[in-house]
């Protein structure tokens, strides 16, 4: 599948703009940088929500919030990436957000699960952990790999949902 700024999902070839919100603190802002040109040289539309400039004194759940706030008011039309230094603390505030289901992703097989089977929309990234050319690879799997749709997949995430709404 090929996929910049129109995405074709599943077979039925749903067209949508696909949003890409980035965050990252002091130790994911070089990588989230370069990921963010990345995106667009493939024809993607990414927004940064911060940091904006480099501060070692910053703090990761600004960015993760700012970025799993705009994922989550259109978790079907828009992806997050977020970055910090484990990628832990970001995943973490991430999934605090109703519609989000972030995962944290050391390989492009893990983040092809995470997409294939759970639909996750939003990736989290060890920047600490993740080389620029092992970071674009996750990436780029985020973002071709469709949601399959399967029936115990979409029954897991509406129990996520449940879940989310008696909290």
């Amino acid at each position: 599948m090929i996929c910049g700024a129109f995405c074709y999902f599943n077979l039925s070839f749903t067209i949508f703009i696909m949003l890409l919100y980035f965050g990252a603190d002091h130790r994911g802002f070089n990588l989230k940088a370069a990921l963010v040109e990345y995106v667009k040289s493939q024809g993607y539309e990414a927004v940064d929500m911060g940091a904006a400039t480099y501060d070692e004194q910053d703090d990761y759940p600004v960015f993760a919030a700012a970025v799993a706030k705009k994922v989550s008011m259109d978790p079907e039309r828009s992806r997050g990436i977020v970055l910090c230094g484990s990628g832990a603390g970001v995943d973490i505030v991430a999934n605090k957000f109703d519609g989000v289901r972030s995962a944290l992703a050391i390989s492009p097989d893990e983040i092809y699960d995470a997409r294939h089977d759970d639909n996750a929309n939003v990736l989290a990234i060890a920047a600490d952990f993740t080389s620029e050319d092992d970071a674009k690879k996750i990436v780029q799997i985020f973002l071709e790999t469709a949601f399959s749709g399967e029936e115990r997949f979409a029954r897991r995430i509406g129990e996520i949902r449940e879940i989310e709404s008696e909290n």
